[in-house]
């Protein structure tokens, strides 16, 4: 009697456990995985506006450093250069990023620079404008280079954060993986600021 019971609690569990397995293979997911997975091999892949293909993902983007000496910009009042008592305000990059594409033979990429600017003893409400440079060198060749004068609105109170991005980096896809990116304050750009 025990020995019937048990055989028939083995058969009932065998017999659910087939209809889970074949619940799980037949109908909605493996389906759909078939046929996304037939019409993927059977068209080739096609950028969509905003989309990021494997390619992107797969290939060379260029890392974006900073050069030693570029992470800092001070503006001064006029006469007041390197005088730290005379600093209307001072920025800092905290993080720099890239993302990269390659489209018609070209590998089109977009730096972008974080960080902060505080007001210094001499500062209060205004502007500043910070000279970035953005530049892309294969070895000892330039292949980009361009400064931007970013502005950031200060209120005169403690810190503010700043975003600056350049998206019109654009160069012939390299052969080699020597490329490099560039970012930083350009002292040679600088501007003396009056007050």
């Amino acid at each position: 009697m025990v020995s019937k019971k048990l055989e028939l609690l083995r058969s009932c569990a065998l017999g659910a456990t087939a209809l889970l397995l074949a619940a799980c293979q037949s109908g909605g997911s493996g389906t759909a995985l078939s046929e996304a997975s037939g019409s993927a091999a059977s068209q080739p892949a096609q950028a969509v506006e905003g989309q990021v293909l494997q390619s992107d993902l797969m290939g060379f983007c260029p890392q974006v450093q900073l050069r030693e000496g570029t992470a800092y910009f001070n503006t001064y009042e006029r006469g007041g250069e390197g005088d730290s008592s005379r600093i209307i305000y001072q920025a800092s990059i905290t993080d720099v990023t890239r993302s990269c594409n390659r489209a018609n033979g070209q590998l089109n990429m977009t730096a972008a620079v974080a960080g902060r600017v505080i007001s210094g003893p001499k500062g209060g409400a205004g502007t500043v404008s910070m000279p970035i440079r953005i530049a892309v060198v294969q070895g000892d060749q330039v292949l980009y280079s361009k400064v931007f004068q970013h502005q950031t609105a200060m209120d005169g109170s403690g810190a503010k954060q700043f975003v600056f991005t350049d998206t019109g980096i654009s160069i012939p896809i390299p052969s080699n993986r020597n490329v490099a990116i560039f970012a930083g304050f350009d002292e040679e750009a600088t501007k003396t600021t009056s007050r």
